[in-house]
């Protein structure tokens, strides 16, 4: 008999060894759950932020399969961190065959990171004839913000307020994410900083509930650090729309796959702990 168990324990091990996993789901509490049971939520709920890792090939493969596996029985609106609003024109204009993908290329600004990392999102919105919102505020808005604060946007033109949430901008400095950017940053850091990151926020989150339809599903591909602990993105879609669902996922690197670390605890309501040897697309 303990002959048989050990060759039982021996064969468990071998086998685990065997069946590499690039990932691993877990709950907000560290339990293990399974993709359908993410799948389920997000079914379910008005809007999706899927926090990524910029860089990170499980990432965007896992974005792209949560996007075609909900589409089959909900109707998607989708939208990213990685276009700028003053670009859905072009965005459009792409979605609906009237530019080519090098015209697109040329005209809107686009992350070096895009054909092998977003194209693949924005070309099925394209086969599917879904929406693809382009919800964050033109970085040159947002660095003026981070040299003279919100006031800056105040002399924007018209047009160019359509680019952004509306001022003025709520905002709370004592969210535990901004004060950590403040830190990290150093004493010497501008406490506008963390405002144009809240001028990032605030408009991906308008864009989002400006684009919200009834019975639709709306997915957000944003870095993870945009929606991590239900702030960010998260604090401003509840601020413009307080009885909004929402499902956050966080995006996370471990060594160690079998359990979530306890910094990674409450990060979202899904997080998808990748292994860190895992390869990055840039």
């Amino acid at each position: 008999m303990k002959k048989f168990l050990l060759l039982l324990v021996f064969f468990t091990t071998v086998t685990f060894a065997q069946d590499k996993k690039a990932y691993q789901l877990f709950d907000k509490n560290g339990k293990k759950v399974s993709y359908k049971k993410l799948l389920k939520a997000a079914e379910e709920t008005q809007v999706v932020l899927f926090g990524e890792f910029h860089n990170n090939a499980i990432s965007h493969w896992l974005e792209l399969e949560l996007t075609k596996d909900l589409a089959e029985n909900k109707t998607l609106v989708l939208g990213a961190e990685m276009l700028e609003a003053d670009n859905q024109k072009q965005v459009n204009q792409y979605l609906n065959g009237a530019i080519n993908q090098k015209k697109l290329d040329s005209t809107a600004r686009l992350w070096p990171n895009y054909n092998t990392d977003y194209k693949p999102l924005v070309d099925f919105a394209k086969e599917n004839k879904l929406q693809f919102i382009a919800t964050n505020i033109p970085r040159r808005f947002a660095s003026l913000v981070s040299k003279n604060g919100f006031e800056a946007l105040e002399k924007l033109t018209d047009e160019e307020k359509t680019w952004i949430a509306p001022l003025p901008i709520p905002y709370d400095a004592t969210l535990p994410g901004y004060e950590e950017m403040l830190k990290m940053m150093g004493e010497h850091t501008s406490p506008n900083m963390p405002k144009a990151q809240a001028s990032k926020d605030a408009t991906m989150a308008y864009f989002i509930n400006k684009n919200l339809k009834d019975g639709t599903t709306f997915i957000h591909f944003n870095g993870s650090y945009h929606s991590d602990n239900f702030e960010a993105i998260s604090w401003y879609l509840k601020t413009y729309h307080p009885n909004i669902k929402i499902v956050t996922i966080s995006s996370v690197e471990q060594k160690d796959l079998t359990k979530l670390e306890t910094e990674n605890y409450n990060k979202a309501n899904f997080i998808i702990v990748i292994d860190e040897d895992v390869t990055k697309t840039y």
